[in-house]
């Protein structure tokens, strides 16, 4: 399977526009590059059980974020995933938008449009498309939820007790 599959997902955060655009600005400098490798690590490993150990030899390789591009009511940052196959040689992983909207006076919307590709080769060629489809999802819903949390609740703090804190996950585009 050689095709990208289509990916979006958006998630609705507890969080005036402002402050998620500001945290942002800092995320992009080193979570979000984290956020990618875990997410992308975790995709993997569940590609194992569904392709075999194959798949498991694909890794991240690089993680390209453009600078993050503001406006009143939106910021926007291009993500470009780069990953090594089995056979050694780099692919593209993901194309995507990530994207901030005000969706109320503290409410804001994240979500993250575009296009992901599975492994090349014997890594990903076990994959049908509904499985592919499958693991491409749980990689980006892992990734924004991650992006989402660090939002909310950066690193060193704590969300209220009992509370999820990235509520409304999910509808996919």
């Amino acid at each position: 399977m050689t095709d990208h599959i289509v990916v979006g997902d958006r998630i609705t955060l507890d969080a005036s526009f402002h402050a998620a655009r500001t945290r942002l600005r800092i995320l992009a400098k080193g979570t979000l590059p984290r956020a990618s490798e875990a997410a992308y690590g975790e995709g993997i490993t569940a590609l194992v059980e569904l392709a075999g150990p194959a798949a498991g030899l694909t890794r991240l390789a690089d993680v390209c974020l453009e600078d993050l591009t503001e406006t009143d009511d939106c910021a926007h940052i291009a993500v470009h995933w780069e990953a090594i196959g089995a056979d050694g040689k780099l692919f593209t992983a993901l194309l995507a938008d990530l994207m901030l909207v005000p969706a109320g006076d503290q409410i804001t919307a994240l979500s993250l449009a575009g296009a992901y590709w599975p492994p090349p080769g014997r890594a990903g060629g076990a994959l049908d498309r509904a499985v592919a489809r499958c693991c491409a999802t749980a990689i980006i819903g892992s990734f924004l939820d991650s992006v989402a949390c660090e939002l909310v609740h950066p690193a060193g703090t704590a969300g209220p007790a009992g509370r999820r804190p990235v509520p409304g996950h999910g509808s996919q585009l």
